[in-house]
């Protein structure tokens, strides 16, 4: 029998609870400092986590191992991760966080969308309901 950890879903919900209590928790934090200096604080955390977890699991040995277009598209990645909690971490130090967090969330819909134009991935008309019900519901909690 599969442990519950075995799969994708059990995951992808740990990773909804941690970015809901990300959002409160870092309301709190960004309220006495700049948002650019909490982000920055938050960012050293998360580094020194992920070098945590990659060297328990032994991953560092396999960094002469990664090709070069893994690691410009990681690169690209970390930019566009540092461009989001930026403005992220400005957005909720300008807003509340119950209406910060459901537009930051409306990077669900952006994925679809970019995941079709560069990736070929097709929604299934569920997946497209799916998609503009997350669009609706995001507006209706963020502009009250």
């Amino acid at each position: 029998m599969k442990s519950l950890f075995q799969f994708w879903q059990t995951w992808a919900v740990l990773s909804a609870a941690s970015a809901a209590m990300t959002a409160i928790l870092a309301k709190v934090g960004v309220e006495a400092i700049s948002s650019d200096l909490a982000t920055f604080i938050r960012t050293a955390v998360v580094l020194a986590l992920a070098a945590f977890v990659v060297s328990i699991g032994g991953g560092f040995a396999q960094m002469s191992a990664v090709p070069g277009r893994t690691w410009l598209f990681l690169a690209l990645s970390g930019l566009a991760t540092g461009a989001s909690w930026l403005c992220y971490f400005r957005a909720l130090k300008l807003g509340d966080a119950s209406r910060v967090a459901p537009i930051d969330k409306l990077s669900v819909v952006f994925i679809a969308i970019f995941a079709a134009f560069f990736l070929g991935e097709r929604l299934s008309p569920q997946g497209i309901a799916g998609v503009a019900l997350i669009a609706t519901g995001a507006m209706l909690i963020a502009w009250q």
